[in-house]
């Protein structure tokens, strides 16, 4: 039973770490996209201060690896 909690426990925590908004730190390096433009992706490193975009607040959506948005 132990091994299934901390199992939901580290998803539950991954997915909290999967967006952020304007002006937060970015919990976890990699690549992330403004939830208003889910092409264009950009790098940022852990800690980091999530900007604006186009002049906007905006939630940053972490991408996941071997992921592919189609046009």
């Amino acid at each position: 039973m132990k091994r299934i909690a901390l199992l939901n426990e580290r998803q539950a925590a991954a997915a909290s770490r999967s967006q952020a908004a304007t002006g937060s730190h970015c919990p976890v390096s990699g690549l992330w996209s403004p939830a208003s433009d889910p092409h264009t992706v950009l790098s940022f490193f852990e800690g980091h201060v999530f900007p604006a975009f186009d002049g906007a607040p905006t939630v940053w959506l972490r991408r996941t690896a071997g992921v592919a948005s189609s046009n």
